[in-house]
């Protein structure tokens, strides 16, 4: 799988593997894989739903406390704010940034989980803008897109087959939309939990601010026991730490 803009990468997926899907409601993008024997069309409505819902409640939450979506820096939810939103907030707050820095593994997360509460599913992957949620049966590589930089594409994230659900999110400063305070072309977390994997990629990512910082946000991660692995790569600069292992692919 490639990571990138234009979400091109989609089609990566190995379809006799995986039978995939998009779902989309305003900025939301989802693409859904399923293995193909455990596909069923309702899928895509319930997946519909999901985010249709979460999106007005998040839109009523937020009218309420704008500085939620506004917020750089840790923020507090009220008592009245959603589960989900204090998740994002405790996520964020342990990197040490502001609550929507969690917003797309959230999303992915809950439709994960909706699919996998109503359905019988072997293998499922969940990709929102390049934060994904995972349930494996068997171990998949993930080449990781880094746009200009010699090693985009050269190297491959090995993923292990796992039966619980967990994440792997990218942030850069180079490539995509998102905001990024850093230049690193891909900052790759692996974590348990999706939306701490989706916050540390955008935290750290935000510290790498040319190649010569690379080695020294990978020793700022270690005090993050939570992230399994890390992967930075800016410029011709790579750093990794971890469990997985990496794998030169060309």
């Amino acid at each position: 799988m490639k990571l990138f803009e234009e979400r091109t990468y989609r089609t990566q997926f190995n379809s006799e593997r995986f039978l995939g899907f998009e779902v989309k409601h305003l900025e939301t993008d989802l693409w859904i894989g399923v293995d193909p024997a455990s596909f069923d069309e309702k899928m895509r409505s319930v997946a519909q739903s999901k985010i249709e819902c979460l999106r007005t409640t998040f839109d009523k939450y937020i009218e309420k406390e704008p500085f939620f979506k506004k917020s750089l820096k840790p923020f507090q939810p009220s008592e009245a704010a959603p589960k989900e939103a204090v998740e994002m907030a405790e996520a964020a707050e342990k990197a040490g940034i502001g609550p929507m820095s969690a917003v797309a593994g959230l999303f992915a997360r809950e439709v994960g989980q909706e699919i996998l509460q109503n359905f019988s599913v072997e293998e499922l992957v969940i990709e929102n803008g390049g934060d994904i949620y995972l349930c494996l049966k068997d171990e998949l590589v993930l080449s990781v897109f880094a746009g200009e930089s010699i090693l985009s594409e050269r190297i491959g994230l090995v993923i292990p087959a796992k039966k619980e659900a967990f994440g792997i999110c990218t942030s850069a400063g180079t490539v995509g939309p998102s905001i990024s305070y850093g230049v690193a072309d891909a900052v790759v977390v692996v974590c348990d939990d999706i939306l701490l994997a989706d916050a540390f990629a955008t935290a750290l990512g935000n510290k790498v601010k040319s190649p010569d910082h690379v080695e020294k946000v990978i020793r700022q991660a270690e005090k993050y026991p939570e992230i399994q692995s890390l992967l930075i790569i800016c410029e011709d600069k790579v750093g990794i730490k971890g469990e997985n292992e990496m794998r030169i692919l060309k």
